[in-house]
């Protein structure tokens, strides 16, 4: 592959929902650049942009897929993502390095959730955009149908440049509503003939060409005027018109496409080159280079690959850069193209261009690539937090360090998921974006790292305290011959009302009754016993203890004596002083559209919430709920199974709360079973 310069390059990211075909048209463009003489297919696993082996098990796209397209003298890097939304960090990392967005719509099922989705994410990034309307070769497909979606949901500056000719099995061809140029698709796709506009399109064209000239002079005063005085507008001006309004992101033209016949593709290609722009160096960096890390793969030959974007200056092989993030030099060997699973070593890459490295000593995903003595620091990738944690537990004995090396692996290439050790539950945690995320987790760290898991709901951390005040006494006494032990103590046990501590000691000692020197063995005991408390055995909060009273013995009484009649007394007046549960209080706030609100708020009650409070968010509402960590599991698969994924959350611990009675005596007696 040729070197190309900033302006000959285009990066575009397919998004869409997921099915709707990225992956196929991802390689019908490849195909149609001659690179490869077989188109490949999802379902035979054998596409250029998904190679990894879970990809080609589910049939589905995990990671962003790139594929570097030679057409028309300029290089269009594609950068194929994920649908499922529990991959959505691909998606926002892609977004990030590319200059424009295609969202894919699946001619027979329209807009759905994923599509609202990707838009936003698109406008967020304010990306100018294209719609592909693909499938149109599949039964029920209807691109009219969609236009007519596509345009109420996001208004009239979507409007179509091409449309279909045929439907159906029948669809062999696309007509340029612009030019009334039509072109015919035969072998394979990639032989394309230019034939006469069918005469049962002229209305619909005409509809549409008042539609795409309306879009395009809502944004060029000259040309609005020529058209408010019914002057013809050249071709040359409205093409011209055109490319400016789309570059700008005012108007979104809308192309039909067949991938899996590669229909439709090459006008797409055409499209993309001619309508979309070029990178643009970034104009902070003063001139220096300056690439940012995007993604990070864990190859089993060649180590860690990072793949980045060049976003000022240019980066070259074997020299030495700056990682600005974190205050260290780098040497970058070669450096290299990515075609898929493929590499194609370059000497250098210009602003704007995409290429990977490999084995970087301590660079990361998010992480500014410069000079020395640059401070200039890319505007970072802003990944979602984890909405959903389950444990991690060993299907054989001795692996955990297996387990460990593999879990840190696989959070450098996703910072998306991470993990960590719950020491209070003893349990290994793995948070991520939904249950098929963490199931391709757990699929890699059995092919990567040769570990089997099982996945289970994390331990509650449960929390004990007391509601009365109580006295409380132990003496411990051991004399049978030698030295004995000998330590008395009387305490008063009762509840602690403190925001910032969980627990008090008070010495009342007077007159003796306990040597000094033993007072803090009496505390140190009852701390001890803090950890694992009397009822379920989970740590003890809240509580304030008066040492009072006690006795002592001139030869038998020592520290150890002292620290276990400490920790009995506790114990004993712990049971004794109206012992409660406490769980975890978490803020919810749940972000639906407004027909959902009242299944949403239905199951926030069966889920033991209370409703603090609604408030709109554009077209959506907002609930702000408080509900226990118990409850809340499987709350990310269940708000998407409500809200046929239209649904998003967030939750933030808040605080302790009792649990209620009926409850406790359930999980007091399951971890009894579990001792």
């Amino acid at each position: 592959m040729k070197n190309y310069s900033t302006e000959n390059i285009r990066n575009i990211a397919l998004i869409s929902h997921s099915s709707a075909g990225k992956t196929s048209l991802a390689e019908a463009m490849y195909y149609n650049t001659g690179a490869v003489t077989r188109l490949g297919r999802v379902e035979d696993g054998n596409t250029v942009s998904d190679f990894d082996s879970e990809e080609t098990k589910r049939t589905i796209s995990i990671n962003t897929g790139i594929v570097p397209c030679e057409w028309n003298g300029k290089k269009i890097n594609v950068l194929d993502t994920p649908g499922y939304f529990d991959f959505v960090g691909e998606v926002k990392a892609a977004l990030r390095v590319a200059d424009a967005a295609a969202v894919v719509v699946c001619g027979v099922s329209g807009i759905q959730v994923g599509t609202e989705l990707v838009w936003q994410y698109a406008n967020e990034n304010k990306l100018p955009k294209i719609v592909i309307v693909n499938k149109l070769n599949r039964e029920n497909a209807n691109f009219f149908k969609v236009v007519e979606q596509l345009r109420d949901e996001f208004g009239t500056s979507v409007a179509p440049l091409y449309v279909p000719i045929g439907k159906e099995d029948n669809f062999n061809g696309v007509l340029n509503i612009l030019t009334n140029k039509a072109y015919e698709f035969s072998g394979n796709g990639r032989e394309v003939k230019e034939i006469e506009a069918p005469s049962d399109l002229i209305d619909q064209m005409e509809e549409y060409r008042t539609q795409l000239i309306e879009a395009v002079v809502e944004q060029d005063d000259e040309l609005m005027m020529l058209y408010l005085e019914g002057e013809e507008i050249p071709d040359a001006d409205l093409i011209s018109g055109l490319q400016s309004s789309v570059k700008a992101g005012s108007v979104v033209p809308v192309l039909a496409a067949a991938a899996t016949k590669n229909i439709g593709i090459q006008p797409i290609m055409n499209s993309i080159v001619d309508l979309l722009p070029a990178p643009v160096a970034n104009e902070d960096a003063n001139g220096q280079p300056a690439a940012l890390i995007f993604k990070t793969m864990a190859d089993p030959y060649v180590g860690k690959i990072n793949i980045f974007r060049v976003f000022s200056g240019g980066i070259t092989a074997d020299t030495q850069y700056y990682n600005v993030n974190k205050g260290n030099n780098e040497r970058l060997g070669s450096i290299f193209l990515v075609c898929g699973k493929n590499q194609i070593n370059v000497k250098e890459l210009c602003v704007g261009d995409i290429g990977g490295v490999a084995k970087l000593n301590d660079t990361d995903t998010n992480d500014t690539l410069s000079v020395k003595g640059s401070d200039f620091i890319i505007d970072p990738i802003q990944f979602p937090d984890p909405i959903i944690s389950r444990a991690v537990e060993a299907d054989a004995k001795g692996a955990e360090e297996k387990i460990g090396t593999g879990l840190a692996r696989l959070q450098e290439e996703d910072p998306t998921f991470t993990a960590e050790r719950n020491t209070e539950t003893s349990e290994t945690v793995i948070s991520g974006m939904g249950d098929m995320h963490l199931q391709v987790i757990k699929s890699r760290l059995a092919d990567k790292f040769e570990v089997a898991v099982t996945l289970k709901a994390p331990r509650i951390p449960y929390r004990e305290t007391v509601k009365k005040k109580v006295e409380s006494m132990h003496k411990h006494k051991k004399q049978s011959g030698g030295k004995g032990q000998y330590g008395h103590v009387v305490i008063d046990l009762e509840p602690l009302h403190s925001e910032d501590k969980d627990y008090e000691f008070v010495d009342s000692i007077f007159g003796g009754s306990v040597p000094r020197q033993y007072i803090p063995a009496v505390d140190k005991g009852i701390q001890e016993s803090l950890g694992e408390g009397p009822v379920a055995g989970y740590p003890v909060v809240k509580v304030k203890i008066n040492l009072k009273d006690g006795s002592y013995h001139d030869v038998d009484s020592s520290e150890m004596a002292f620290k276990i009649a400490g920790s009995y007394a506790f114990k004993k007046g712990f049971l004794n002083a109206s012992p409660i549960l406490l769980e975890p209080i978490y803020d919810l706030e749940v972000t639906v559209p407004e027909e959902y609100m009242g299944d949403i708020m239905g199951d926030l009650n069966k889920k033991r919430g209370r409703i603090m409070g609604m408030e709109p968010s554009g077209r959506k509402q907002i609930i702000k709920a408080q509900v226990p960590l118990a409850e809340m599991s499987s709350y990310a698969t269940d708000l998407r199974s409500m809200t046929q994924g239209r649904g998003l959350f967030k939750a933030n611990f808040a605080r302790y709360e009792e649990v209620p009675a009926m409850l406790a005596e359930k999980i007091i007696q399951e971890s009894q079973k579990e001792e």
